[in-house]
């Protein structure tokens, strides 16, 4: 990775091995790969969607820095923003970002669209060669949304996922539509649905919190999503809207039910959370994201799970 243009891929945090499995290669370094700290570098082209890559720096490059004003001079040359992530030599790079125009960290209010300035990455590869790519995949630093947090209104921190999946993908349920929430129970994704005037037929095994299933757009039943019918669900010749589901099951189970959906055309988007269990989930999560159109992306808010969005 001395010359030359290669591609980085950050692995959400804790993530490395699954990233690593998910771009096929292993060990530490190889002849078209090398991992440092939790970045993998890859001379190859870039994957097409590694789903457990937090950011992408595509075109990363070596860029000589003989000393902390050389090396941001050396990134102000191509563009103005950029955000350090030290894996060695933290103090300098620190440094180094301390002479780079300020990029805000802050979190967002839910509804405000992703940053859309360029947001480049760097890091050091030694004392006096900087890694650096101007083109990556995440608006935010790292590939971390965050939010103003609703500590009152929400019954649990789930619906950060559903606020970062909407602000990713630029679109969001609109007034009116009808949304099914599986899995709902206590209720943090039907509370976003609805409190964005969306119709919310809720659908879980465990009731709502009390607050949620009394706001007027929600109708909770008890039960399981698997056992409601496409067909008929949006009421006689009528589609859903949205299809949200955040249940605990296995992905090749919620795979079944996606099928089931898209087979009736019953639902016009998608958004679910896939649990994922080991190594039996890897081709599942494949057949995912082949489906056309479709996204998989570990969320900043994500645990050991990858959310799978369908916009139509």
């Amino acid at each position: 990775m001395r010359d030359g243009v290669f591609t980085g891929y950050l692995a959400a945090p804790g993530f490395l091995p699954e990233l690593l499995a998910d771009l096929d290669v292993s060990g530490s370094a190889g002849p078209e790969h090398m991992v440092f700290g939790d970045l993998v570098f890859v001379r190859r082209a870039p994957c097409s969607a590694p789903a457990w890559a937090q950011n992408v720096w595509r075109n990363a490059r070596l860029l000589a820095a003989p000393s902390i004003g050389q090396g941001a001079r050396a990134l102000r040359d191509i563009q103005r923003n950029w955000w350090p992530h030290p894996v060695r030599l933290a103090r300098r790079a620190a440094l180094i970002a301390e002479k780079l125009p300020r990029v805000s960290a802050r979190p967002q209010v839910f509804g405000q669209p992703a940053p859309t300035a360029p947001l480049g990455s760097f890091t050091l590869w030694d004392e006096q060669t900087v890694i650096a790519a101007s083109d990556c995949s995440s608006p935010y630093p790292d590939g971390q949304a965050r939010f103003v947090e609703d500590r009152e209104s929400a019954p649990s921190r789930a619906y950060l996922k559903l606020w970062e999946a909407f602000t990713l993908l630029g679109v969001q349920p609109a007034c009116g539509e009808l949304c099914l929430d599986f899995g709902s129970s206590p209720g943090g994704w039907t509370w976003v649905l609805a409190s964005l005037g969306a119709r919310v037929f809720s659908v879980d095994k465990a009731p709502l919190d009390p607050r949620i299933s009394a706001m007027p757009q929600v109708e909770h039943c008890i039960g399981s999503g698997f056992g409601l019918e496409p067909r008929t669900a949006g009421g006689p010749g009528a589609r859903v809207d949205w299809l949200c589901s955040d249940m605990a099951c296995y992905p090749a189970r919620l795979l079944e039910l996606v099928t089931r959906w898209l087979d009736a055309d019953a639902c016009r988007n998608f958004v679910c959370t896939l649990k994922c269990q080991g190594e039996g989930d890897r081709e599942t999560i494949r057949t995912f994201a082949e489906i056309p159109g479709a996204r998989v992306m570990h969320l900043a808010h994500n645990k050991h799970e990858l959310t799978w969005a369908l916009i139509r």
